[in-house]
């Protein structure tokens, strides 16, 4: 993610033209089962799933005692009412013997539930959906369940980080979020721990656009309304999920044989954001020639003119940037970072919250690279500025260990890219670069935590690196500047 001006600490962006809802009933189909299961026997022990994935950031964040391995979402959004209805399949295995699982959802209205086809009990608590099947689910066994739902959709606020998630705009609405989002608009594990592939329908009123993740399948039009199919095959964590609903400048394409679909609103005049929008393959193939090959089926960019979104993240294969960040002219540097957590962030994702800056760092440092490519300043010399002209506060804070208050941080981001340097200047450059493109390589459609990048940077540059990451990391005092060769 990156913000405009200083980067402050928000947290939950909201940007990407919400999926789907709408008036009336949702024009969805439901989910059968794929594989049957027994009936539990009476020795085996059932109990309830976790109401929360165990981050320590975010306890109540996600849901445990289950895998999902694909949603697929169905919705209808008319923003003439801001009504959105939906149904939303989800597959899954259970890794317990669970009575009861738990989804994410917030403030919607829950019509029915189903497990493997048969009618399930539901109760929300808060922003909590507690499913009760009608026969416990087995660990080990897959299960299918499909939730209907309906209503207004609205936006999670956060004392600390801020207020994301679904946002009704003047020409359709916008859908984004970090930490959490993906539960405003459909029933989710909502952490990014539980990632998993997506189907995406979503219907509008046909004289509007609705852009969402991954590959475009194709629009349908019937009556008034108009259906976008869209579909991410590689595992995806739930916040970079995104719809953007609204009228748009759209350029389609193709490059290396993936599919390219960028989207630029009608609020904002022709030019900058076009341009820049423009340049994402450039910029992703010189950052695929450092990181190694480019992780997804398609690529894109959306840009987007809201008062209430002062950023850009990096919604699967299709970043959502605020105009903002082209009020001054052309910026390929905030496209470098959006793409460059295709890699880092996406296609490797955190296993919590507190390892945030592995996306955030590994993104700046590719911004800084982007720059000594296009002949702006040397890798060196952005570390120089960056180092001289620190706060202490930036120093006093562990980009490490950053705590919720401080998760968007400049730390996160600028000492982040620091520590990515030292690490740089320890190693070499040949040792340096087999390690971005090994754990790009090895943690590919997974996740990663600080303590493994570590120790695959000591088996690659067979040094021993703690003091090094220690300082940077997680010390409160300013580091001795690393020392070129």
């Amino acid at each position: 993610m990156a913000r405009l001006g200083a980067r402050r600490r928000l947290a939950l962006l909201v940007t990407g033209a919400l999926l789907l809802a709408g008036c009336g009933s949702a024009d969805v189909g439901s989910s059968a089962a794929t594989s049957a299961r027994p009936t539990p026997s009476a020795s085996r022990s059932f109990g309830p799933g976790a109401a929360g994935a165990g981050d320590p950031y975010f306890p109540s964040y996600g849901n445990g005692g289950y895998d999902v391995a694909h949603y697929t979402v169905k919705v209808r959004y008319d923003p003439a009412t801001d009504k959105l209805s939906g149904t939303t399949s989800l597959r899954a295995t259970a890794m317990a013997n669970l009575s009861t699982f738990n989804l994410d959802l917030a403030g919607l209205t829950v019509r029915s539930v189903t497990v493997d086809g048969v009618s399930a009990r539901h109760a929300r608590t808060g922003d909590e959906l507690v499913v009760t099947p009608a026969v416990g689910l087995t660990s080990g066994n897959g299960f299918v369940a499909e939730i209907r739902y309906d209503g207004v959709p609205a936006t999670l606020r956060n004392e600390v980080l801020g207020e994301g998630g679904w946002l009704h705009t003047s020409d359709g609405a916008i859908a984004l979020g970090q930490p959490e989002s993906a539960s405003t608009w459909f029933p989710v594990n909502d952490h990014p721990s539980d990632k998993a592939t997506y189907d995406f329908e979503i219907t509008v009123p046909k004289e509007l656009t609705a852009v969402s993740n991954g590959v475009p399948k194709g629009r349908s039009v019937r009556g008034d309304w108009a259906t976008f199919v869209w579909s991410e095959g590689a595992p995806m964590a739930s916040y970079l999920t995104t719809v953007v609903i609204g009228k748009f400048r759209v350029t389609t394409g193709e490059h290396k044989g993936r599919p390219v679909y960028s989207a630029v609103t009608t609020k904002v005049a022709g030019g900058a954001p076009d341009r820049s929008v423009a340049r994402t393959v450039e910029v992703a193939d010189y950052l695929e020639s450092v990181f190694g090959p480019y992780p997804f089926d398609a690529y894109g960019g959306v840009v987007v003119a809201d008062d209430r979104i002062r950023y850009a993240l990096e919604t699967q294969s299709r970043p959502v940037y605020s105009a903002g960040f082209f009020r001054q002219g052309d910026n390929t540097g905030v496209i470098a970072h959006e793409l460059a957590h295709q890699w880092f962030g996406d296609s490797v994702s955190l296993a919590k919250w507190q390892d945030i800056w592995l996306n955030e760092g590994l993104a700046t440092y590719a911004e800084w690279l982007w720059a000594e490519h296009t002949g702006e300043l040397t890798v060196q010399r952005t570390f120089e500025q960056k180092y001289a002209n620190a706060s202490g506060q930036l120093w006093r804070t562990p980009p490490g260990k950053p705590g919720t208050a401080n998760l968007f941080g400049r730390s996160v981001y600028e000492r982040g890219g620091m520590t990515v340097h030292a690490l740089r200047v320890a190693v070499g450059d040949t040792a340096f670069f087999t390690i971005l493109r090994t754990w790009a390589t090895e943690k590919k459609n997974g996740n990663g935590t600080t303590a493994e990048f570590v120790a695959l940077a000591e088996r690659i540059s067979h040094k021993k690196l703690g003091k090094l990451f220690d300082a940077w990391l997680y010390g409160t005092e300013r580091p001795p500047a690393p020392k070129p060769r």
